[in-house]
């Protein structure tokens, strides 16, 4: 019997996919629920199980764009599995040697013999670090005369013997769909960026003394992300508009929070979703974190698992960026950007300290966010970070960290 295998629907509004990578070679025998393709949606990569055991024929290459609903690949049910459980491979077709092209002559070269520049010009030209091959003479027989190397200018754009290839590779689906979602929200938002400064030392204090505790009680570490998160939370309560996008003519608000976690994957940028996280404590918070980066680097995460969110935060600050103006997610209307933690002098009481000091920008939609409430939010989120203690734990550590 011959199963023809169809490309399922991977989430609402997607109408095709692209073939990633087949996992397996024409012709190999495959399991039932094997992982035989990865595949590309505008939102995410899936692996592509077998829906039955047997020979496997392919009916789209890697590259294609493939609509859901179509066929890909036929599998042979009738045929047996190879002893040793060995794939048997597809014959391939013996191919004749091509004969090597008789390669063309070399370029005539033109050189220049001893004397084709005067005395006085390779003296000039050797204190510009120019040969005179590299100079038009127009002197006798194209002789370069003094003047010639007077004029001549070295060339900053001259090859020089160095590798100059260039390669040209497909963009995947997914990363075709961020630019096109980049590109949305520079042209349809009135976007704009606001920036503050955040003391830390108050979270590498409570990191220091309760890190270990923490993650031998809950197996996950305590990181920056819990504390930017329930600051956020804490933030987008007191002022629900940065909770909000535009819907048509109204505007829409939240009373939850879902927060997209920006993370790098294998095949680019995914933001999963961290649902309510309103409801969650630092261990829960952390091991969302955890769970979802892990998903997205192992190339598991789900277009369920990255749809909605209700503001974003990204974190730059892994790969070394001081600054930056992250761009909003639509249809979203806020995101917060982290950036890398620096020691720097500040004043503090009059006295100038060395402080561990992250820059903060928050990114926001001018049309329903006005600039007092970004101003605010921002505040809010620097003044819970500065002091978490008693706008986030409640003056009870151990307990806001269930230890």
């Amino acid at each position: 019997m011959i199963l023809e295998m169809k490309v399922p629907s991977p989430g609402e509004s997607i109408t095709e996919v692209e073939i990633a990578t087949w996992l397996v070679e024409e012709g190999d025998y495959v399991e039932k629920d094997q992982a035989i393709a990865e595949v590309d949606s505008d939102k995410a990569t899936l692996e592509l199980p077998a829906e039955a055991s047997g020979t496997i024929t392919f009916k789209a290459e890697e590259g294609d764009a493939v609509a859901v609903g179509a066929v890909v690949c036929l599998i042979d049910t009738a045929a047996e599995k190879p002893e040793g459980g060995d794939a048997p491979k597809a014959e391939k077709k013996e191919e004749a040697p091509k004969a090597e092209a008789p390669k063309a002559p070399a370029a005539e070269t033109k050189t220049y013999a001893t004397g084709s520049a005067s005395p006085a010009a390779k003296k000039i030209l050797a204190e510009k670090g120019m040969d005179a091959a590299s100079v038009t003479g127009t002197g006798k027989d194209g002789r370069v005369t003094k003047d010639d190397a007077v004029k001549a200018v070295p060339s900053m754009g001259t090859p020089t013997g160095g590798n100059r290839g260039t390669s040209r590779t497909k963009m995947s689906m997914l990363r075709r769909k961020v630019a096109e979602r980049l590109v949305e929200a520079k042209n349809t938002t009135a976007m704009l960026t606001t920036f503050n400064e955040v003391d830390m030392s108050p979270i590498f204090a409570l990191r220091s003394e309760y890190k270990e505790t923490f993650k031998s009680k809950h197996g996950v570490g305590l990181g920056f992300m819990s504390f930017f998160t329930l600051a956020v939370v804490r933030a987008l309560k007191m002022y629900p508009a940065v909770n909000s996008m535009i819907d048509g003519k109204e505007m829409l608000t939240y009373d939850f929070c879902d927060i997209s976690i920006a993370v790098s994957g294998p095949k680019g940028l995914m933001v999963p979703v961290i649902r309510n996280a309103e409801n969650l404590s630092f261990r829960g918070v952390e091991s969302e974190v955890k769970r979802l980066a892990l998903r997205a680097r192992d190339g598991q995460i789900t277009v369920d698992e990255m749809t909605g969110g209700t503001f974003t935060i990204t974190n730059g600050g892994v790969f070394g960026s001081m600054l930056s103006t992250p761009i909003i997610n639509p249809p979203q209307s806020g995101i917060l950007g982290m950036h890398n933690i620096v020691e720097r002098p500040v004043a503090v009481d009059g006295k100038v300290e060395i402080r561990p000091i992250m820059y903060v920008a928050l990114s926001y939609d001018h049309r329903i966010i006005d600039g007092k409430e970004s101003v605010g939010f921002l505040v809010a989120v620097k003044e819970a970070l500065e002091n978490p203690t008693e706008l986030l734990m409640d003056n009870d550590v151990k307990k806001a960290l269930e230890l």
